[in-house]
């Protein structure tokens, strides 16, 4: 038997887990010196209270070790082989925690996600399909996979990009001042896929991204805050894509906070390399 955990950083809800047969380890979020375990104690509405009306920018940390293993550990004791999918080690030190945690347990596996939000889902999802079959399959399954997931972003604001120290004020100034729109790439880390001027420009360059997806995969839209731009995103893109989209992906606060509220993007599996 399998058992599947997650952390908090794959926007999977606590009154989701039924949905996806997932366990969540919630990442601690620190706002105005107030500790909270994201998705159990902490709200959309007080987060999105904390960053826009009060100005403070949050502060994320590891799910609680002790926690994790209490938790795992009577997985175990149940009869469980237990995969922990987390969100990428290159903007979390959760995956190398867990790893440390479990390293001498034949039955945990823990799996970097090499991405967040939607892309774990995929995983997740990805999962489902081997429960049958052994522990190891499935890790492979799930390492295949991994590097293929993309999640392309675009903030309807700098501002917040600023405030979390990834982009320098003078670059915040010249970019608002000329309607520049980062397309954000997570893929194993974040990076700009490229640079547009204005709204619409920014949803053709998402639009016309998933010419590189991998159909037999859903397609994750998803949001910060409130869905108006990926309402318009989606109504410009082709039906082929639209017709495997999933349920709208509102991304969890560890990201969120980085992309600001009305962030839009896409979340999918990259065609396999022909070589």
């Amino acid at each position: 038997m399998i058992k599947i955990f997650v952390d908090s950083g794959s926007s999977i809800r606590q009154d989701e887990t039924h949905i996806y047969n997932v366990e969540i380890l919630p990442l601690k979020i620190l706002i105005k010196d107030v500790e909270y375990s994201d998705g159990i104690n902490l709200t959309m509405d007080t987060f999105y209270k904390a960053l826009i009306e009060d100005h403070q920018f949050p502060k994320t940390s590891l799910p609680s070790l002790e926690d994790t293993e209490t938790r795992v550990l009577k997985a175990v004791e149940d009869g469980f082989d237990v995969i922990i999918i987390t969100i990428s080690s290159k903007i979390s030190g959760t995956n190398n925690a867990f790893n440390m945690l479990f390293k001498d347990n034949p039955h945990v596996r823990v799996i970097d996600s090499r991405s967040a939000v939607g892309g774990m889902k995929i995983l997740v999802r990805e999962a489902q399909k081997y429960l049958d079959k052994p522990l190891d399959f499935i890790c492979d399954k799930l390492n295949a996979l991994a590097p293929r997931i993309t999640a392309l972003a675009v903030p309807e604001t700098l501002e917040y990009l600023h405030r979390g120290g990834r982009l320098s004020m003078a670059g915040y100034a010249i970019g608002t001042i000329l309607k520049i729109k980062p397309v954000l790439m997570l893929k194993n880390s974040v990076s700009v896929a490229g640079k547009v001027i204005g709204l619409k420009s920014a949803m053709r360059f998402l639009s016309s991204a998933l010419d590189n997806c991998d159909t037999d995969y859903p397609i994750i839209p998803s949001y910060t805050y409130d869905t108006a731009n990926l309402k318009e995103l989606i109504s410009r893109t082709p039906s082929e894509y639209v017709k495997i989209m999933t349920e709208f992906d509102n991304i969890d606060p560890a990201v969120a906070c980085h992309w600001g509220p009305n962030a839009f993007g896409y979340v999918f599996v990259e065609k396999e390399s022909e070589q």
